[in-house]
């Protein structure tokens, strides 16, 4: 029986456990992108150095490598090629490329959800800056500009007035892989946003779920999630809402069988948002955290789904207890040189992942990348949750050099 070659997109440390599940499966794992020493590299079974943002390069690697699925877990800007080469090839795919170029360009999906009558902000997009500059007296600030295309919240600044403008737009561009952003309205969220994975099979959705994401104000780009609690704080009624837009999205797409990484909020105006949905396992090692919290394993279900195997069973299931996951980081550059963790914190901790060893080089916080590893924890109750995540400064700090 021939072995299966499943081609992953991008080398980082969130590729892991999908490498660690498809060799489970006995699936042959080619990585690929043109970063020869991440991680991921160090475990699949043939490393390709190729641009994961060349769609037509990626496909011919996938020819020469006679590969049976492609995906693009938590590496958000492979999904599109990891979509072509689906469509090129027949293989098991997330659904229509077309469909997945919407999901995954910000302009065109605003645009989508507008037409479709869902609640979206106000937003326009932009490939020039001084046409971005030329509309800055029609805004109502603030405002949020970003690339459309990069992830990891590069590039992402809130905008309070119009002399902020010029310098946002710059970053934004800066950050952008073609060129393009987008300036939307600010959604004030009420309460916490979630940011957490889903999946849909043959375009049912058999699991989603939403968390409680939290953002470390004091860092030097505060809108990188430092911080997630499951359950969320959403009413039920709030959940069944987003669950139902959700599915009436992905059918409107007509998309087929993918994890998903979605985030949602409610507004000050007590209106639900989808801001994101991306066929994707989300960073920050959302399907991990699903994985302990409801012991549904997303990734295992996304792995073979890849290469058209049989998929395990997937049914929504409650969460066990209250989780905690602390995104790892420092709040300025130098060295490493200790984690500190308060001593009656330390029974909570169920895992603790760090990326770093003393002496090695750290940076203050301004994107998703900058990341030196991962606490999961588990709280004896929502009380005890609750104080522990608004009392992180207290109990936990990175120290350096």
């Amino acid at each position: 029986m021939k072995q299966k070659k499943l081609m992953l997109l991008g080398g980082i440390r969130y590729l892991l456990p999908v490498i660690k599940a498809a060799h489970e499966k006995g699936y042959y794992v080619i990585t690929c992108d043109n970063l020869p020493d991440n991680i991921a590299h160090k475990y699949s079974d043939e490393y390709v150095n190729v641009s994961i943002v060349d769609k037509e390069a990626v496909l011919a690697v996938a020819k020469e490598k006679k590969i049976d699925g492609i995906m693009s877990f938590g590496v958000d800007p492979g999904v599109v090629s990891a979509s072509y080469v689906q469509n090129q090839l027949h293989l098991p795919s997330f659904g229509p490329y077309e469909s997945v170029v919407i999901l995954q360009n910000k302009d065109k999906f605003r645009a989508f959800l507008r037409d479709n009558g869902f609640n979206v902000p106000k937003s326009k997009g932009y490939s020039a800056k001084e046409d971005a500059l030329a509309d800055a007296a029609k805004f109502d600030y603030p405002i949020i500009v970003k690339p459309t295309d990069s992830a990891g919240s590069k590039g992402v600044m809130r905008v309070d007035n119009v002399e902020q403008l010029s310098v946002a737009v710059d970053n934004a561009f800066e950050q952008s892989i073609k060129g393009n952003i987008i300036i939307e309205e600010f959604i004030e969220k009420k309460g916490c946003s979630s940011d957490c994975d889903a999946f849909c099979q043959k375009g049912k959705l058999k699991f989603i779920s939403f968390n409680s994401q939290y953002f470390d104000e004091d860092a030097e780009n505060p809108y990188i999630p430092a911080a997630f609690s499951w359950p969320s704080t959403f009413t039920q009624e709030q959940e069944q809402y987003f669950t139902s837009e959700i599915q009436r999205l992905l059918t409107l797409l007509q998309m087929e069988t993918s994890v998903y990484n979605i985030e949602t909020r409610i507004g000050q105006n007590d209106k639900p948002y989808i801001m994101e949905v991306t066929p994707r396992g989300g960073g920050n090692r959302l399907s991990e955290m699903i994985r302990y919290a409801t012991g549904v394993d997303l990734i295992m279900a996304c792995t073979c789904a890849a290469v058209g195997d049989e998929i395990p069973l997937i049914s929504q299931k409650p969460y066990i207890g209250n989780w905690v996951e602390i995104i790892l980081h420092s709040e300025k550059d130098g060295l490493f040189k200790e984690l500190k963790i308060r001593d009656d914190l330390t029974s909570s901790i169920i895992e603790k992942d760090l990326w770093v060893k003393k002496g090695d080089k750290v940076s203050t916080f301004r994107g998703a990348n900058d990341s030196i590893g991962t606490l999961v924890m588990n709280a004896s109750s929502e009380q005890g949750q609750s104080e522990m995540l608004l009392s992180i400064p207290q109990w936990l700090s990175i120290e350096t050099c």
